[in-house]
């Protein structure tokens, strides 16, 4: 039984720096989640088609993302109230526009990010096809979230965490760049014809709807207050240190690699395809080590959208109950709306795993899709910046300056995507 001494220690925010750092988590979580195999991919291109270029454009993604993810976190911690919650504040529209995008959302998600898992598990392991392999996953992901809770949930990410360090960044050492080639990377240099990957690339790094579930792995954690804010951007600082180390990895594979070689890299795919170069031409060690890094990302995504996704979820739900006490009751992962939207993101998907993706449902999911960040972007800044928060917690000029920039950049990006989709 934990005294009255352990439990004031976990629920009171440190004051130190290495108190901080001991406490430190939901970040890591936030961290694995949003390193998935696309932004390993597009920084994959994006190395073996302009070598290290785009060193600054990892980087500056990295800032926009920390700043976007600290803003969710200091609105639950500072005014008390989830994401959710300050949304509907705003009106109605958040609301119609979130219930349509995360029913669609977990739908598509759910067949990608298992087809991701499974892609790199059957590289390995090719017994099995792949649609056989992205089921196992899903299941494997719906039970660890649905019978483990938070603490068990982050020590498992930690572990995939871990894993990535070694293999990714393993990797990436063999094939690492003079102290030269990197530094030239960090000028911010577009060449002819690669603005959108650039901006791509700024923008894509670290996690996109995921970052929401931010404030519910807080609350999870126990933090609670405006008393660890400090501790919260120490975290998401960590975190997205974390992300970028990880995105620069694969950058600097493509571009020692790859880079002039004529060789494309395409989807998912193009990651068994580079490690079966690598293996080849190096050691078959090394082609293990690159797969089983592709799949520790793939795998710590799924599992961070299994057990982030549904809070966001049972939030929105809670909304539409009559009981007033329903309505007032926190959400855990023990609600029944949880537990329901797991279930939507691991079973109806295998459906497309079996069949295909209709085109129409594709269209809408990237649509709605494309709208989310700067959706996110602009009702951070108005809820930051309003009454309801205290005036102590609101944002400041810089704050206030990156978000504006995130609404531009996230903005545009919209617009071509939705040019491209329609």
């Amino acid at each position: 039984m934990q005294t009255q001494v352990e439990i004031d220690e976990q629920t009171q925010a440190p004051e130190s720096f290495i108190g901080r750092m001991k406490r430190i988590g939901p970040g890591f979580v936030a961290a694995a989640t949003g390193v998935g195999t696309g932004d390993l991919v597009a920084a994959l291109v994006a190395g073996t088609g302009y070598g290290l270029t785009f060193i600054w454009a990892i980087i500056v993604g990295a800032i926009l993302k920390h700043f976007l993810n600290e803003g969710v976190g200091r609105w639950n911690l500072g005014s008390g109230k989830t994401i959710l919650e300050g949304w509907r504040s705003l009106g109605k529209w958040t609301t119609i526009y979130f219930g349509i995008y995360i029913v669609i959302w977990g739908f598509v998600y759910g067949a990608a990010a298992t087809s991701a898992s499974a892609m790199a598990m059957n590289a390995m392991v090719p017994g099995l096809p792949i649609w056989a392999w992205a089921m196992i996953h899903g299941v494997i992901g719906f039970t660890l979230i649905w019978f483990g809770h938070y603490g068990f949930f982050e020590k498992m990410m930690m572990v995939l965490i871990g894993v990535m360090f070694i293999t990714v960044i393993g990797s990436a050492l063999i094939f690492l760049p003079s102290l030269g080639d990197i530094f030239t990377g960090l000028v911010p240099t577009i060449p002819d014809g690669s603005l959108m990957l650039a901006l791509g690339l700024v923008g894509g790094v670290g996690g996109t709807i995921t970052m929401a579930s931010y404030g519910y792995w807080l609350k999870e954690k126990g933090w609670k207050g405006g008393s660890w804010i400090k501790t919260m951007r120490l975290d998401s600082k960590v975190a997205y240190f974390v992300t970028t180390l990880f995105t620069l990895a694969l950058l600097i594979v493509g571009s020692q690699f790859l880079f002039g070689t004529g060789i494309s890299i395409n989807g998912d795919k193009g990651l068994v395809t580079l490690a079966d170069k690598m293996g080849n031409e190096f050691t078959p060690v090394l082609r293990w080590l690159f797969l089983i890094g592709f799949w520790s990302a793939a795998f710590s995504s799924l599992l961070g959208v299994w057990n982030g996704i549904p809070y966001l979820f049972a939030d929105f739900v809670r909304h539409f109950y009559k009981s007033e006490e329903k309505r007032n009751k926190p959400v855990t992962d023990d609600d029944p709306a949880y537990r329901v939207y797991l279930c939507w993101l691991t079973f109806p998907p295998m459906l497309l795993l079996l069949f295909g993706k209709p085109v129409e449902l594709i269209i809408l999911y990237g649509a709605l899709g494309a709208l989310f960040m700067p959706f996110l972007s602009g009702t951070l800044l108005w809820l930051l910046n309003s009454t309801r928060i205290e005036s102590t917690y609101r944002s400041n000029w810089l704050s206030n300056t990156i978000l504006t920039l995130c609404i531009l950049l996230f903005g545009f990006l919209a617009v071509h995507s939705l040019i491209q989709t329609f």
